[in-house]
């Protein structure tokens, strides 16, 4: 049984008082003085060109798709930049030798200051493990934290120094394409994977040639950008901020984040990128942050087109005092700052301060001891695609995995039964290792069809977007000479991601179409759906005995299904969003407030929260999932009341009732009957994987504080409040019945 510890599992805010500085540590003294010697020895051009990212000349892979870097940016601009000392490094380079030919042409600079490489690692390197949102459905930080140690290690031997992730935006409107990036629409959840994914990348010592600086993004609140829509404006209230979208931000810091990315959105009028009270009020003066600010790629310049910059010397002005220390692809602080220093605009103490935090950054992954650390000849080879990381991989897709229905028994599929597999994600070196990958590719990847093996007859039977001629038909005699068909269907992976907003969380029609076809067969039907976020199911999907998640599962995607499918592996992925009944319910949470006037389950009752055809509720809710075994919970058991400074257990025993082992997904969650600011109707506190084998029970042990209780109250802060609450002990955010604990007032 894995257990999580109390500190991990605080409220977000209830540490807030005693957490100490965040980020990156100050350098050691001799570093210090180094740092100072360099300053002093800099130009102000040398100091603009210390803050200058710009994209690789020479992109890896997709790279130049994602990140294109830019009219006139040819790879003999970039180094006679880093030999001149105007460029302090690149993103998304193909690989170390194009990386050490930079590096050559920076130490031959004046200074000789080594250039920082960075990428965006954000689900593994060349050898890919499942999107962060499908991973969060595995509900073990400690994977996510494997994961990203793997990640690390492949792209460090590539000579990486630094990652744009974790991305741990709280996402909650299924429209929205980058909810793929991150761990989902919970607080708890979103805090836990955040410090995973940090630890992991970082590993022991951000000096090791294994390990990458992480970069937590986006700062703030980028997933509640207006409909769902990639780049929108976002208004939301202090008090939301500091109750969901900063404590993840909060626990990746409190991890040794060494630096954060600002985001692309306005936040309540004021964008982002020149947000002084977000960047340095709040980052640098509340939390002490002392790492590295960078923009997101051209957003500073983007602050024209929000309205609100003049121009890009006024982008450039404005970004770099709200406490954006560096600017990504777009030049402006090379272009601008040196004028603007000397115009008296830019006090030189704030570039000094800005230019310090670049070069503490490049010490503290060892760079100015070893312009090379990470460039040594053969490495990358010798690391990268490990049958270690491939093991991973397998193990990482197969507990992402979500089994949402499984009416009869149909899965796991018993041995002999001939399967027609069909759908547009069937087979194929497609569709496999998901969006936002620099690195990997779906030709190394093992697809459906190689993972269930000989014997499979295989029918793509409709495009994703697009019918085939005589697709249907071959399709639906392909399912009658079968025993079972098994639909491969839902999004491709270009549908989620950076961009790729939908304002249909759906299935395409002409996949539907196909589901309907196949099933007016009457053979019994399992749906495998691949997908970057939730999705409303519809009733020709819903119709299928058996229902399961694959999200976009990674090198692996094909061997761990099957596994799953086939019984070798049991399930055990949770949902870390909400499916909705329909896509106008979205934005929707678990953890919406109830109104004055809730919605009972059950019937429609006029003049409630809900809408004419639909409850205000999920299809499969928060944290459901289902495996092999035959689960029921006890009766929840409240040992005594909790007193301000004490302790309680909360228990239930959990009963297999099956004849195979299962691992529960165990969730704890709380409610105050009542606050001085309203509550949602859940908010998950606590969770467990636990083991149950066959015929057997397991008590599942929770151990609650005051802290677990906390909120963000009327003035901003955090607070706790004694009184009466609800707590469920539950398989989803939507599931059982709640029993009281009382929180005694301080003596």
């Amino acid at each position: 049984m894995n257990r999580l510890s109390r500190r991990a599992l605080l409220a977000g805010g209830a540490a807030l008082a005693a957490r100490p500085a965040f980020g990156l540590a100050l350098p050691p003294a001799t570093t210090g003085a180094r740092i100072e010697a360099l300053l002093g020895r800099m130009t102000i051009a040398e100091k603009a060109g210390q803050l200058t990212l710009m994209a690789s000349a020479i992109g890896g892979r997709a790279a130049t798709a994602l990140n294109p870097p830019g009219t006139g940016a040819s790879a003999e601009v970039q180094l006679a930049a880093a030999r001149s000392g105007q460029l302090t490094g690149i993103f998304n380079g193909e690989g170390s030798a194009w990386h050490r030919r930079l590096q050559q042409a920076a130490v031959k600079s004046r200074l000789g200051i080594p250039l920082i490489f960075a990428g965006d690692i954000i689900h593994g390197f060349r050898t890919i493990f499942p999107v962060p949102l499908g991973e969060a459905a595995s509900f073990d930080p400690d994977l996510a934290r494997r994961t990203a140690r793997a990640a690390a290690v492949e792209a460090s031997a590539a000579g990486i120094d630094w990652t744009f992730a974790p991305m741990v935006d709280i996402a909650r409107d299924a429209r929205w394409g980058r909810g793929v990036e991150g761990s989902g629409e919970d607080v708890t959840l979103g805090r836990l994977f955040a410090a995973a994914r940090v630890s992991g990348f970082q590993g022991r010592s951000l000096a090791d040639p294994d390990a990458m600086a992480a970069c937590a993004k986006h700062f703030a609140a980028y997933g509640a950008a207006d409909a769902g829509l990639d780049y929108n404006s976002v208004d939301v209230s202090e008090r939301t901020l500091r109750q969901v979208y900063f404590p993840p931000f909060q626990a990746a810091f409190d991890a040794g984040a060494a630096t954060v990315m600002a985001a692309f959105n306005e936040l309540s009028g004021i964008p982002a990128t020149a947000n002084h009270w977000l960047l340095t009020d709040v980052l640098r003066g509340e939390w002490s942050f002392k790492g590295l600010v960078v923009s997101d790629y051209t957003a500073d310049e983007e602050l024209i087109a929000h309205g609100f910059a003049r121009d890009g010397r006024d982008a450039a002005r404005l970004a770099f005092l709200a406490g954006v220390d560096m600017c990504m692809q777009s030049g402006l602080y090379r272009d601008h700052l040196p004028a603007l220093v000397a115009a008296g605009a830019v006090p030189m103490a704030r570039l000094n301060e800005a230019v310090r935090r670049v070069l503490a950054l490049k010490a503290a992954v060892g760079l100015l001891d070893d312009p090379f650390r990470r460039l040594t000849p053969g490495r990358e080879k010798r690391m990268v695609g490990l049958p270690a990381h491939r093991a991973l991989a397998r193990e990482a897709a197969q507990r992402s995995i979500v089994l949402l229905k499984n009416d009869g028994g149909l899965l796991p599929l018993a041995p002999g039964r001939r399967i027609a597999l069909i759908g547009p994600f069937a087979s194929g070196p497609h569709d496999l290792i998901g969006p936002w990958n620099v690195y990997g590719d779906d030709r190394e990847a093992v697809d459906l069809a190689t993972g269930l093996g000989a014997g499979v007859t295989v029918t793509p039977g409709s495009g994703v977007e697009t019918a085939l001629p005589g697709g249907i038909a071959a399709a639906v005699a392909a399912a009658r000479l079968a025993d079972v068909a098994v639909l491969a269907i839902g999004e491709s992976q270009v549908m989620s991601g950076e961009a790729q907003s939908r304002t249909e969380v759906t299935i395409p029609t002409p996949q539907i179409d196909l589901v309907r076809a196949v099933a007016a067969t009457g053979k019994p039907m399992v749906v495998v759906l691949s997908t970057g976020r939730a999705l409303a199911l519809g009733d020709a999907v819903l119709s299928a005995p058996a229902i399961v998640v694959g999200w976009f599962l990674g090198s692996e995607s094909g061997n761990a299904m099957a596994d799953v499918l086939l019984g070798r592996v049991a399930p055990s992925g949770r949902l870390p969003v909400s499916f909705p009944i329909e896509s106008g319910q979205v934005p929707y949470h678990y953890d919406h407030k109830p109104t004055g006037r809730p919605a009972a389950p059950g019937p429609a009752v006029p003049y409630k929260a809900r809408y004419r055809t639909t409850p205000n509720a999920a299809r499969f809710a928060f944290g459901h999932g289902l495996t092999w075994g035959d689960i029921a919970y006890g009766p929840i058991v409240v040992d005594g009341g909790l007193a301000w400074d004490g302790k309680v257990e909360v228990t239930a025993v959990i009963s297999n009732r099956g004849r195979r082992a299962a691992t529960e997904v165990v969730q704890l969650y709380v409610r105050p009957r009542s606050a001085t600011i309203t509550q949602p109707v859940r908010r998950l506190v606590a969770f467990q994987r636990l083991d149950v084998p066959a015929g057997r029970t397991a008590k599942a042990v929770f151990v609650l504080r005051r802290q677990d209780l906390a909120f963000i109250g009327i003035d901003n802060r955090p607070v706790i409040e004694p009184g009466a609450y609800d707590v469920w002990i539950a398989p989803s955010a939507e599931a059982g019945a709640a029993a009281t604990l009382v929180l005694a007032a301080p003596a």
